[in-house]
């Protein structure tokens, strides 16, 4: 074993009950959606992985189809986790989804049975997991009814292949839908995996089907919510008032959803500096007060964060030291977003 953990791993963190369930989640959890891929180098996202046990951060979040390519963030976590992480197994949370596409022909996206069952098999075997502790439908499927696909959920945490399950990317209405489904079943489901930010706001729109925002039926049925793309993919740093660096997703060119050059809006930048001037008043930067705005929510569980490396985490990890805003930051926040 090269790795041992940090006696003082719990410190500083801090911990949220996930919803009216028994599991706590980290303030702050690390997703793998990018810089775990193929053309990513190894020793830095190993530190990183290192760096985020290390402080507390238990969770680790992937998909079937996290890389690039597909599938390959697994397979380099699992090589992590069986180096590294094995005597700690029963200290991480990790989860992984379905739903994109995955593999060729009609069993290998969306939502049916046949599809979620096997591709949480593919995922078990590229992570060498025998479980993982959340298990994710990604996307509604507008073709498959809901009952099937959230009873492929309760199938394969009854088969012991995943302890709790969760949606992503649902509407506020189907939300609902999949939460009562799944509690007559008698597999509630935990929490909801959702895209929000300073600049992505969709969960607390109304949604006239019920009436109410997905961040109101989460909190109603006692589901948990962590929240996704926190910094808008990198938009929400000081990263590009300055220009596009070399080394950032826009630079790189990444695929697999990653920012492009289009998305550098000019409107958009110029509502970033002046929120920047507002986080730099509280002795924050852009990225930490973006977070810990997402963490003013209660009903937030935990934020999603991407690191490109082991420094660039530590500063998402460390705005949790300040998640509090007077009145007054916070229409001087709204007023720039209008």
């Amino acid at each position: 074993m090269s790795y041992t953990a940090n006696d003082n791993r719990y410190k500083n963190m801090q911990y949220r009950r996930c919803g009216k369930s028994g599991l706590q989640l980290p303030a702050i959890s690390l997703g793998l959606w990018q810089n775990f891929g193929d053309t990513d180098d190894s020793t830095i996202y190993r530190k990183t992985l290192h760096t985020a046990f290390d402080n507390g951060i238990t969770h680790f979040d992937l998909a079937n189809n996290y890389g690039p390519p597909g599938g390959e963030a697994e397979i380099n976590f699992g090589k992590i986790y069986k180096e590294d992480f094995i005597p700690y197994r029963d200290e991480m949370i990790i989860s992984t989804k379905a739903g994109y596409y995955m593999w060729p022909g009609p069993y290998g996206e969306w939502g049916s049975k046949k599809y979620l069952v096997s591709s949480l098999d593919q995922s078990l075997k590229r992570m060498g997991l025998d479980y993982v502790d959340i298990y994710y439908h990604h996307r509604p499927d507008p073709n498959t009814p809901l009952e099937e696909s959230m009873a492929a959920l309760d199938l394969i945490v009854r088969q012991g292949k995943a302890l709790y399950v969760g949606i992503s990317n649902y509407p506020a209405d189907q939300s609902a839908k999949a939460f009562e489904i799944l509690q007559q079943l008698g597999t509630p489901c935990l929490i909801h995996q959702p895209k929000y930010s300073m600049l992505e706001r969709w969960v607390e729109k109304n949604n006239e089907a019920v009436n109410k925002n997905l961040l109101q039926v989460v909190d109603e049925h006692g589901v948990g919510c962590i929240v996704f793309s926190p910094l808008a993919q990198g938009l929400l740093t000081d990263k590009y008032l300055k220009g596009i660096p070399a080394d950032s997703r826009v630079g790189r060119k990444l695929p697999n959803g990653a920012l492009t050059e289009n998305g550098l809006d000019g409107n958009v930048l110029n509502k970033v500096a002046a929120l920047n001037n507002i986080a730099q008043q509280r002795n924050q930067t852009m990225a930490q007060m973006a977070i810990a705005w997402l963490l003013k929510d209660t009903r937030v569980t935990s934020v999603l964060v991407g690191a490109s490396s082991a420094a660039q985490l530590l500063n998402s990890i460390n705005s949790i030291n300040n998640i509090d805003f007077s009145s007054e930051e916070l229409d001087a926040i709204e007023t720039i977003l209008k």
